[in-house]
């Protein structure tokens, strides 16, 4: 590794000028002006065999309509089942949270073109529940957190999958109210159509967190028989089902962002990459610029907040700031991430081992859906498929729909809120359509698809003027905090 007295005088140049994109995407969910859901193109859908008079959602976070980390009003009524509602012209009640929510939304500040500096903060006020009191479950039962595990066996936080283990989930309480699990609150409404996306959690969460907690994914041979369980429970019910897979979770803005932008910066400031630190405790592994333009290895979204520290001997230097401590054990007085003393934490790093574990339990996880939905002759939504394509066309201009161009990349794309995970309202539209797609051809049904266009999306300020040298965005010090999958 190269870092001689030229690179760091260069390297401090960087501290706050460290990433710089060209072109910025403003606002994302949280500052947009919502608008009603223009009407379907076609009046009367034919439905075929697809019965969705009464018609619910089983899921985690996805499915909720989670955004930018929260959950809150203006967003939910764009989760993808309310948007198929209404092009069916069904009822679908949500368990609507006013705005700004409750998880800490997460908002853009201020954009300072002066200073080169974009602030994002998350939003510490409380939406309110504006329908706690309805008295039936509600036709959406996505519940940010919840992993497979959950559909047939948490009721409230406590005895959820993450409750088990220390950390109650408040959300299963907001939406469940103790009524019964999501499984048996979907049974009590007599659904004669049933949609479920779930699994995501149990690999997403293992990697959002470098592999360290949870140290593992679920087991493929746990997940396939809970998803068994799952399974034989919903074909019981004799409603139409369509499922969906799960998407490569390494190829979405919380991992694909840092890396590339920071290999930039490294490169300009005379330094090869960057030490970082491993499940194991070792601390000698080196992420060359190349490694991390090209994905080999990844940094998660929140690691932006020790990007400008990079070079800075002090751990007093980190608490002064607001940043959290990295872990014990690293020598602090060594500039920070460019020395095996002082390695970028393991918990920020997705290095190629956890990467492949990632990408193959995810295939496994994929093909017991696939097989699954097969044998109880289920829709299937292969939302991996599709998303890969999209991250395809990111390196070929694009993916136009409905004459908006798309891309995964954070900020710009807009298919991802401010938390790098999560579906913008256009992105909703999108997983809908997909959901729609495989209801018109599996039961000969005609639905309308939604015309994308018509949905709120980002606002473009610097679509015709490139501005140069700005920043990422800086994030408030806890905006990743509270952040539920």
């Amino acid at each position: 590794m190269v870092y001689n007295k030229e690179g760091r005088i260069k390297m401090k140049k960087f501290l706050n000028f460290i990433f710089v994109i060209t072109i910025i995407a403003l606002v994302f969910s949280g500052c947009e002006d919502k608008t009603n859901l223009t009407a379907p193109g076609t009046p009367n859908p034919v439905n075929g065999s697809a019965d969705l008079t009464r018609f619910v959602t089983i899921g985690n976070s996805l499915t909720a309509g989670y955004q930018s980390g929260a959950l809150y009003k203006s967003a939910q009524e764009y989760s993808y089942g309310n948007l198929i509602a209404q092009q069916v012209g069904t009822t679908f009640e949500q368990p609507l949270v006013s705005d700004p929510g409750v998880g800490g939304r997460m908002e853009i500040k201020s954009v300072d073109f002066a200073t080169n500096q974009i602030n994002i903060v998350y939003e510490g006020s409380t939406g309110i529940p504006l329908n706690l009191n309805y008295a039936a479950p509600y036709n959406n039962l996505g519940v940010p957190g919840a992993l497979l595990y959950d559909v047939l066996n948490a009721t409230d936080s406590t005895n959820c999958a993450s409750g088990l283990v220390g950390s109650p989930n408040p959300l299963f309480n907001l939406i469940l109210r103790g009524i019964g699990t999501q499984f048996e609150e979907a049974k009590m409404l007599h659904p004669t159509f049933v949609t479920l996306w779930i699994g995501n959690n149990d690999v997403l969460g293992y990697a959002t967190s470098g592999g360290v907690s949870p140290s593992a994914p679920t087991p493929v041979s746990t997940f396939q028989y809970l998803y068994s369980l799952v399974a034989d429970s919903l074909a019981s019910l004799g409603a139409n089902v369509v499922v969906a897979n799960i998407p490569n979770v390494t190829a979405i803005p919380f991992f694909t962002t840092v890396g590339p932008l920071m290999a930039q910066a490294l490169s300009q400031a005379g330094v090869s990459g960057i030490y970082y630190q491993k499940s194991d405790g070792s601390t000698t592994n080196i992420a060359t610029t190349s490694d991390l333009l090209t994905g080999k290895v990844l940094i998660t979204l929140p690691g932006m907040t020790y990007a400008s520290l990079i070079g800075h001997p002090t751990g007093q230097f980190y608490r002064d700031h607001g940043y959290p401590a990295l872990p014990p054990g690293i020598d602090t007085t060594k500039p920070f991430g460019v020395t095996p003393n002082n390695p970028w934490p393991n918990a920020l790093i997705l290095d190629p081992d956890e990467i492949t574990t990632a990408l193959n339990t995810t295939a496994d996880f994929n093909t017991a859906i696939a097989q699954l939905a097969s044998q109880k002759n289920f829709g299937l939504v292969d939302i991996n498929s599709f998303f890969d394509k999209i991250r395809e066309g990111d390196f070929k201009g694009g993916t136009m729909i409905n004459g908006v161009k798309f891309y995964t990349s954070y900020i710009t794309g807009g298919l991802f809120g401010l938390d790098g995970v999560h579906p913008t309202d256009q992105g909703q539209a999108i997983i809908a359509n997909e959901f729609i797609k495989e209801i018109n051809s599996k039961f000969n049904a005609s639905i309308p698809l939604i015309n994308v266009a018509t949905i709120p999306g980002s606002i473009i300020l610097a679509k015709k003027s490139f501005y140069h040298g700005i920043q990422l965005p800086h994030f408030e010090p806890g905006s990743f905090n509270h952040l539920l999958y």
